[in-house]
């Protein structure tokens, strides 16, 4: 088969036309040392700070240090399989995790991927880890409720949708309790809930996510974990991966609530990091810029202004403090980034009073805006009341006659404790929160006994719900309280069919 010499030329002249040079260079570097989750490599002269990097065996990494000599990269997975010598090349990217729809009702690890067993995350689009948080004309005071189920909370220490509350307290005082019954209680609230796991051991996440499984609650929640066994880069991150999970739904104009559980073991495995990459210790072996490292995560927490949207992010920060030093440093540092502290008192939790709020120490700086007008109305004065009632409760063990007045006070201080504690897991709606604390501060429960109260309480709820459940309605609908003659009579009438119990 001849070929004409014009074809041959003309073949030759369409391939050069449709020739392009495509010269990609890439910018690798070498391993120099490796261990406990650290790579130090030579070599990445524009190595960004923060940059994706990716090591011959596929695992990723992100530049830390940017030094004269080498760079001091974190490893985001195994690094077993790395070793001194191996090439790492940069990617231009920075570190991103999945973010959208498709994550709600997952469980994930730090980088985003599932580790719940129920396959591929339907993810499209990624946000970047680190963002800078909204600035201040980019904010909107905040003013909305977000009710977390808890009479002492929401009575005492009201939350806010784009406030920080941290929750502090010693190990098993109910910490994460607290942020479990809240996450249950935004259950119709139109919220979505991140729930961040920071060096919790893997058993207890599972417990928590077959909770708010059985709950209903994981429908609209992520949880984002990363456990003790996992190296320390994925435990520093797991918190910003949430925070840019959850500024998705922020932007849009959704409302999140985010609870990371705990910063203390996050600025532990920081710590970790940094004494690894050989930054100088600071106090208590911190780094200097550990004060950061919270600072530039929870300031994105916030409530959006109406141009952007007015979605809302609020953050639930815990700290574990050691036998109640809330004078340590990672705890002020904590409190003095956030808006509010719910402080946890072992000694009262010990004694069965639980949730084991201690009045005095707790406090929320957004207070009243955050609390709908009847319970504003019921609880006016009871954070007060209840401190004062602690301080003359020691006091008054020491003398045994006390004037009436005295004697008065402590009967309703102790009816109050009674009436504050509340069972696992059992979130209370607002309008009943109100009917119960409105029962107590107008004195229906003065003359119950103490062992009564709670039984009072739901029983009195029950009876309002079957025959003045307008009374309830009324409070949902208004956000204030019913006409106080028809309260007083519902209660009065419930009260005549109470029979205290035989002691």
């Amino acid at each position: 088969m001849s070929i004409k010499a014009e074809e041959i030329s003309s073949l030759i002249k369409s391939q050069l036309a449709n020739y392009q040079d495509e010269l990609t260079v890439q910018e690798t570097g070498t391993v120099t040392y490796v261990g406990d989750g650290i790579a130090r490599v030579t070599g990445l002269e524009n190595a960004l700070a923060g940059e994706l990097v990716e090591f011959e065996n596929g695992v990723f990494g992100m530049a830390q240090n940017l030094e004269s000599n080498d760079v001091g990269i974190i490893i985001l997975g195994k690094y077993d399989e790395i070793r001194e010598g191996d090439t790492v090349k940069r990617t231009g990217r920075i570190m991103e995790v999945p973010v959208g729809e498709g994550l709600i009702g997952r469980v994930v690890n730090a980088l985003g991927q599932p580790i719940d067993g129920m396959g591929p995350i339907n993810s499209t689009s990624t946000r970047p880890v680190e963002v800078k948080a909204p600035g201040v004309m980019e904010r909107k005071s905040v003013f909305e409720p977000l009710q977390t189920g808890l009479k002492a909370v929401d009575a005492l220490v009201p939350i806010g949708r784009g406030q920080r509350e941290l929750i502090i307290g010693d190990r098993k005082t109910g910490k994460t309790s607290v942020a479990i019954d809240t996450i249950l209680n935004q259950k119709d609230q139109d919220m979505i809930v991140i729930y961040v796991a920071i060096g919790q051991k893997d058993s207890t996440v599972r417990t928590q996510v077959e909770t708010l499984r059985q709950m209903g609650a994981l429908d609209y929640t992520i949880v984002v974990s990363a456990g003790p066994s996992e190296p320390a880069p994925m435990l520093y991150l797991a918190p910003y991966a949430g925070a840019a999970m959850g500024e998705e739904f922020m932007y849009n104009g959704k409302h999140v609530l985010i609870v990371y559980d705990d910063l203390s073991k996050q600025a532990t495995a920081y710590r970790e990091l940094s004494l690894i990459l050989r930054r100088p210790p600071g106090r208590e072996a911190y780094p200097g810029d550990v004060f950061y490292l919270h600072s530039r995560l929870l300031e994105r927490a916030a409530k959006l202004s109406d141009e952007l949207g007015g979605g809302s992010m609020t953050a639930l920060p815990v700290i574990e403090t050691q036998a109640g030093d809330v004078s340590a440093y990672i705890p002020t540092n904590v409190i003095s980034i956030t808006d509010g502290q719910i402080f946890l008192d072992a000694d009262q939790f010990y004694a069965g009073v639980r949730p084991a709020i201690d009045a005095g120490t707790s406090v929320s700086r957004v207070g009243g805006d955050a609390q709908i007008k009847a319970m504003k109305k019921v609880a006016g004065t009871l954070r007060l009341d209840l401190a004062s009632f602690k301080e003359l409760e020691s006091f008054a063990q020491f003398g045994s006659d006390l004037d009436a007045a005295t004697q008065a006070k402590l009967a309703r201080g102790r009816r109050t404790v009674e009436l504050l504690k509340q069972p696992l897991h059992q979130p209370l709606p607002v309008e009943e929160q109100v009917l119960s604390l409105y029962a107590l501060t107008r004195g229906f429960m003065d003359d119950v006994a103490v062992e009564d109260i709670q039984r009072f309480e739901s029983e009195l709820i029950a009876a309002v719900r079957a025959s003045h459940n307008d009374l309830l309605q009324t409070i949902v609908d208004t956000k204030d309280l019913p006409d106080a003659d028809a309260m007083n009579a519902a209660i009065t009438e419930f009260k005549a069919t109470f029979a205290p119990s035989a002691h």
